[in-house]
């Protein structure tokens, strides 16, 4: 279960900015809920959608990159493109290595396998050498490639740097080195992804002037600052704004291509590029070679196109599909040793796991548990992974206090990824577990936020397409979401074959569908007449002639549940099981007595039910006293003498044919917690 936070925007405010602003009611506490409260504050987060980007001179050794790169052009000089191998360097790639090109430019593109790694790799810079390249442009990479600079120097050709990332204390050795996150950059928007810097390159090249460029490329710019994950705001709204109505008639026979594949119709929004073409092109990285996209996107043909991106669309259900399998071993892990997830940290280790898609699979997992996650694969001699986070729990300030065990490790507070030696991996788990007990107070949950409580009424055509103004949404702005708070469960209807789902739902006097894509039908824990709780975004649904809400649910559970007391008592749980034990105060609510206990077996089905058939009223049945501990504490109980059989991956618990009476005294958990209660009780 994840933590909700739920926005109360004071009404006084809202009315007062809806009027001044001529905006719809919905949206002025939308933005009084994230403390846009004024039409001042309101201008300057819009205005980045109608003003110009900034001068793309004001960004550091900008035009000593430009004039390195028209000489070379002029002089003949072999230029070659290095980008990296996710979305954001492939279409940086794209973008250079074209407007180079056109200008008449001897230009080659090279983007990394991931066999090769991420950034300039040594025996790629000997190989460019080799082949008579004189210098070397890298996109969305190189701010920290110091040895390689030094080696292409050594190697005799120019270097010239453009990335975003940000770099360390001493900047590589390079003719320029443009990135806005230099400490000597005084240019006003430091959050462009590398093919929107990329694109700022172009515009210098081309005198400063942003038309050609925003023309022919904006298409690009805006896909990679949606997939880069960039926060989309200021300049950022402006490119993926510009660049969503280039791409409604895109000339680019490749990105024709991709969104007719991904089937992405107008208007393209920054959802169908994250959810739509994005993947696609990460696929090609992912499972492929990254240079199957570039060439897609650098396709003229349109029937050759067509293929390239079938060829795309293909690669990202393996993608799917890879992912899913790793998925599938996980949980049949999870179900062997249910103390994975007993800790702070899920930490997971495999054979031949796809590198490609691990970090995705954190990503679910982080969905599913709300914990962070660190999955490994081994690799020969060393083991790689990657790391997902929640809110509260740094990736990097983890992995830093582990980097005595690793050979190599990166990343920011929510991701990360790392390389180790096998033989380490027993002590970098017990290191990571160690830094989050000592490092937060409480164990890190997923929190989630909502910006204000929606009413039924609320529930119109109108009030949901005026919600289109925050458009473009994603990192930064993400897309207005909304408590739905005691809604009816009326019916339950499975999607493409069960893959998805799709609720019909009565909200005071409305009856409204929800949808819940990537939730298996089978996997939802809900009945018909059960009370539910949603986090949800409202969106106009326009079908044979007739105009409906419909809600996209992000996250759901049963009515009902105390957050604070759910966590304090799982919490307490995952402590005890993973050998913590408990504060004093809490064992005598830890304690099931034999009529709870037995409570809780007759409410067990044969055929099996969700966790959260209980969690919502912590089995009220039995007692007040019962809680999420106590509760996971006796279903352990009767797994131990097995009369039940739990499945805590998808939170499912049966009961078993019983093959004998059964003495509970018999069980080792419940005498242990028997005895910890009664040593606290006889202690003075």
């Amino acid at each position: 279960m994840k933590k909700w936070t739920i926005g109360k925007p004071d009404p006084a405010a809202a009315k007062s900015l809806s009027e001044q602003c001529g905006i719809s009611l919905i949206c002025a506490e939308v933005l009084v809920s994230r403390g846009t409260d004024t039409p001042e504050k309101a201008a300057s987060f819009f205005g980045g959608a109608d003003s110009e980007l900034s001068d793309p001179f004001l960004i550091k050794d900008m035009r000593q990159a430009a004039d390195t790169l028209l000489a070379a052009v002029d002089e003949g000089k072999k230029i070659c493109v290095y980008g990296d191998y996710d979305c954001d360097g492939i279409t940086a790639g794209v973008l250079l290595y074209s407007y180079l090109e056109c200008t008449g430019g001897d230009v080659t593109l090279h983007i990394n396998t991931r066999e090769e790694g991420y950034g300039m790799n040594a025996d790629v810079v000997r190989r460019l050498a080799e082949q008579g390249t004189e210098l070397i442009v890298t996109v969305d990479n190189g701010i920290s490639a110091l040895p390689e600079a030094a080696l292409a120097k050594e190697l005799g050709m120019e270097l010239v740097i453009t990335d975003h990332h940000r770099p360390g204390e001493k900047l590589p050795d390079a003719a320029a080195v443009v990135d806005p996150h230099r400490a000597d950059d005084l240019s006003p928007f430091k959050e462009l992804c590398g093919c929107g810097l990329a694109l700022k390159l172009a515009a210098a090249m081309d005198g400063g002037d942003y038309g050609p460029a925003l023309e022919q490329f904006s298409d690009l710019a805006a896909i990679a600052t949606v997939a880069d994950i960039v926060p989309l705001k200021g300049e950022n709204r402006f490119i993926v704004q510009r660049g969503a109505r280039y791409l409604e008639n895109t000339e680019n026979a490749g990105l024709k291509a991709l969104m007719e594949v991904s089937s992405v119709k107008t208007p393209v929004t920054s959802r169908s590029i994250a959810f739509g073409m994005a993947p696609r092109i990460n696929a090609a990285g992912r499972m492929g070679t990254a240079m199957e996209a570039a060439e897609l996107l650098l396709c003229e043909d349109p029937d050759e196109a067509l293929q390239k991106a079938g060829r795309l669309n293909t690669l990202n259900a393996e993608r799917k599909k890879t992912e899913d399998d790793i998925l599938t071993e996980i949980h049949q892990m999870i179900v062997e040793e249910k103390s994975l997830l007993y800790g702070r940290v899920l930490f997971l280790y495999g054979e031949g796991w796809h590198h490609g898609v691990i970090g995705i699979t954190a990503s679910r997992l982080v969905e599913r548990f709300g914990k962070p996650v660190f999955i490994l694969s081994d690799d020969g001699e060393y083991a790689r992974g990657s790391a997902r986070s929640v809110e509260g729990f740094s990736v990097h300030k983890a992995l830093t206090a582990c980097e005595k065990l690793l050979t190599k490790y990166g990343g920011h507070e929510g991701a990360g990824g790392v390389s180790l030696l096998k033989e380490n991996i027993p002590a970098f788990r017990d290191a990571l577990e160690k830094y989050a007990e000592e490092s937060c107070q409480k164990a890190p949950v997923r929190i989630v936020h909502a910006d204000k409580l929606i009413r039924p009424e609320e529930l119109t055509p109108e009030t949901a397409g005026s919600l289109s103004m925050f458009e473009p949404c994603g990192e930064g702005n993400p897309s207005p979401v909304f408590a739905v708070l005691g809604a009816r469960l009326l019916d339950v209807i499975p999607l493409s074959g069960g893959a998805h789902t799709k609720l019909r739902l009565g909200y005071g006097d409305k009856t409204v569908y929800g949808l819940m894509f990537g939730t298996k039908t089978a996997e939802f824990p809900c009945k018909p007449g059960d009370e539910l709780d949603m986090l949800a975004y409202p969106e106009v649904n326009t079908y044979g002639g007739r105009t409906d809400v419909d809600l996209h649910i992000s996250d759901c559970r049963k009515h009902g549940i105390s957050q604070q007391k759910y966590f304090a008592a799982k919490e307490a749980y995952e402590r005890w099981r993973r050998g913590g034990g408990a504060e004093p105060a809490l064992i005598p609510r830890m304690v099931p007595t034999r009529g709870e206990l037995a409570a809780v077996y007759r409410a067990v089905p044969s055929d099996g039910a969700n966790f959260a058939d209980f969690d919502a009223v912590y089995c009220q049945v039995c007692s007040d006293e019962m809680n999420y501990c106590k509760f996971r504490l006796s279903l352990d109980i009767f797994e131990e003498l097995g009369l039940v059989e739990t499945d805590p991956y998808l939170e499912t618990v049966k009961r078993l044919p019983a093959e004998k009476k059964v003495n509970l005294d018999d069980s080792r958990l419940l005498n242990e917690l028997r005895i910890k209660n009664e040593e606290l009780r006889i202690t003075p």
